[in-house]
């Protein structure tokens, strides 16, 4: 493209003022189009050099008006300058926007780069991401909407207006207002600080507005059914068969510590026979890709044979009648409530005991229940040892009390 510019001053004889006056402009051109600039010089027609484009003469007054031209013509010749430098195009929109002091960048706006991350995402469901994943980020595309529409009155925001005190807000905004609790805030925060990154990456924002926020959850106690409590839901007999389906999947969690998104997309052919000559289960984790080779027991076993022949599996290719997960959540609160245990049990409460009650209760090394339930790190699986050591200590508390 050329990057060179010519510059030419003209009389706009069809503008004339009083007095017989007549304005100059400057005009400055680009690669066949031009921009008109306005001097605010007036002068007679008969004092005006067409060809030159000056003022005639070398009387004082002449010699002041063309420094002026001079000056415009400068101007136009730094603006071309300017750009060179930025290694942006000499075209004649950048020359205007440069000469009347514009910005070229185009706004990056942070809830159109949310939205374009969101539906990549979707995308790529059941690829790269879960449902729950992607459903995630569009509660967190939501709730910082709704922020921005109560602190600043407004839809979206330059990213370059971003800094700490929108976090902080933000955080305060998602504890008050929308009542979530300290956990549950940090996750939204940390979906929001994945967008924050691409920006940073993308160059559209120079410095880190979470730099000096603390992303910090609180540990928490994961529930998890002790051996009596899986022994009542075992041997509790149910009236609906929903209640016998869901309740004999959540027990198959509970002696495989398959997750909700696992073991709904678990297949006949991730069964296969292990270096033992036993039956494992060979999978990955949808939520973090990891290997997953799980030794089946003879609980879990029991359950696959039950429904080996199921009509829903058969057609689905599925190895187990899974329901949605709200469905299976809302099922197991009344199972929950029918065998008389008053933990609050969700889906995931059978990852927790397989972990707790079925595993490291019973011996199992620790490093070998990391593996099998697919921690990308030791930490992870470590919370387990900590809830378990609390378990120890109220049990013996219970023998010391016998003892005294």
């Amino acid at each position: 493209m050329r990057q060179t510019i010519s510059v030419k001053f003209f009389a706009r004889k069809d503008r004339a003022i009083a007095g017989g006056l007549i304005p100059i402009s400057m005009r400055i051109g680009v690669n066949r189009q031009r921009i008109n600039i306005v001097t605010k010089i007036h002068v007679k027609e008969t004092d005006w050099s067409a060809t030159e484009g000056r003022y005639k003469g070398k009387t004082r007054e002449s010699q002041k008006i063309n420094e002026l031209l001079d000056g415009f013509r400068m101007k136009a010749f730094d603006c071309q300058r300017m750009l060179m430098n930025e290694g942006k195009p000499i075209s004649i929109e950048n020359m205007k926007a440069t000469w009347y002091g514009k910005s070229l960048e185009r706004k990056v706006m942070l809830m159109e780069v949310f939205k374009q991350h969101n539906e990549q995402m979707e995308a790529l469901i059941n690829k790269e991401f879960s449902p729950l994943t992607f459903e995630r980020y569009e509660t967190s595309f939501r709730h910082t909407q709704e922020f921005m529409k109560w602190k600043y009155k407004i839809n979206d925001l330059d990213v370059k207006d971003l800094k700490y005190e929108f976090i902080a807000d933000y955080e305060f905004w998602l504890k008050s207002i929308r009542d979530c609790d300290h956990n549950t805030s940090m996750k939204y925060l940390s979906n929001f600080k994945k967008i924050v990154h691409i920006c940073i990456k993308n160059g559209w924002l120079s410095r880190d507005p979470f730099v000096g926020f603390k992303l910090a959850k609180h540990e928490i106690e994961k529930p998890f059914l002790v051996e009596e409590e899986l022994n009542k839901i075992t041997d509790r007999k149910f009236a609906m068969a929903r209640l016998m389906q869901v309740r004999d999947i959540f027990l198959f969690c509970c002696y495989t510590g398959l997750a909700y998104a696992d073991v709904e997309k678990l297949t006949r052919e991730e069964i296969t026979i292990g270096i033992d000559g036993e039956r494992w289960i060979w999978t990955r984790r949808q939520k973090t890709d990891t290997a997953t080779r799980i030794p089946l027991l003879p609980p879990a076993l029991e359950i696959l044979e039950r429904y080996k022949n199921d009509p829903q599996c058969l057609n689905s290719g599925r190895l187990l009648p899974v329901l949605s997960n709200q469905k299976m959540n809302a099922y197991l609160k009344e199972i929950a409530d029918l065998c008389e245990i008053t933990k609050k049990m969700t889906f995931h409460t059978a990852r927790h005991t397989f972990a707790t009650t079925v595993t490291l209760t019973n011996g199992v090394p620790i490093e070998t229940v990391s593996k099998m339930l697919g921690h990308k790190n030791m930490k992870t699986t470590q919370h387990y040892a900590k809830i378990l050591d609390k378990k120890v200590s109220e049990d013996m508390k219970l023998l010391r009390s016998k003892y005294s």
